[in-house]
């Protein structure tokens, strides 16, 4: 059977903080863009009619979600995009040859970040643009408060590549920047609701498809039913029939320039 984590999951749960990041492209008619982390292709689209008759690259290293991304480009009709596959904190991307890179909760995986932004700075042109939106920390998002009470997650830390709050820290963010080489890093507080369902068995099933979830449940071993009753039990309390099942969430949308 299928994960209910499909290609389309992230589009649907993510859909209104990813109006804040809409608003934040400043992509230009004629620019190249760069997008990190593209799955479904969403951000990808948008950016390819906002920068025509410039051009489009996104990055992904899930074939799935690239096979869904390069259908739905061709659905639409847009042709100046493409779709590689790869990591970018490895990627070799033609030097300054990006006028904005952007990333909806694309960047916080990498296993070795300033590496990895590093990279993508090299990619852009002097003085391109960085923006993305990022995990606040654990303890800011209860969706996150509510899975990790359920599972015990202090027990099972997230194992290197694997943390999606690893650019939760303003400070430490704005560090790892500043030494990759952006500058001008700015931070917007942006507070949205996430979406899991429409009704509570539709939530769980997502929830139990998180490949976190999966591998702390596996740990549990035989404390895992209860566990997941737990995870249910959350669900419900944050089910209505007029919204399904949603969170509050907080994430940075952050912008920032190349600066050397």
């Amino acid at each position: 059977m299928a994960s209910p984590v499909g290609p389309d999951f992230y589009d649907v749960e993510l859909r209104a903080l990813h109006e804040h990041l809409r608003a934040a492209y400043g992509i230009e008619p004629g620019d190249a863009v760069l997008d990190v982390g593209c799955g479904a292709g969403l951000t990808t689209r948008e950016a390819a009619r906002a920068a025509a008759p410039g051009s489009v690259t996104g990055v992904d290293t899930s074939a799935e979600m690239l096979g869904r991304a390069r259908g739905l480009a061709v659905e639409e009709g847009l042709s100046n995009v493409r779709f590689v596959p790869g990591d970018a904190q490895t990627y070799a991307f033609e030097p300054a040859s990006f006028d904005v890179a952007v990333s909806r909760f694309g960047t916080m995986f990498f296993d070795d970040p300033p590496v990895a932004f590093a990279n993508i700075a090299a990619a852009l042109r002097p003085g391109g643009r960085l923006v993305m939106l990022v995990w606040q920390p654990g303890e800011d998002n209860e969706w996150s408060r509510a899975i990790d009470t359920a599972l015990g997650r202090t027990a099972f830390p997230p194992s290197r590549g694997m943390d999606p709050f690893s650019l939760g820290d303003r400070d430490a963010t704005t560090r790892l920047m500043e030494g990759a080489g952006f500058g001008h890093a700015h931070f917007e507080d942006v507070r949205e609701p996430v979406f899991y369902g429409r009704t509570v068995q539709d939530a769980l099933d997502v929830v139990l498809g998180f490949r976190s979830v999966s591998e702390a449940l596996d740990a549990l071993g035989s404390d895992a039913g209860g566990a997941i009753d737990r995870i249910r039990e959350a669900l419900a309390a944050h089910h209505s029939a007029e919204h399904g099942v949603r969170f509050a969430a907080g994430a940075w949308l952050i912008t920032a320039r190349r600066s050397r």
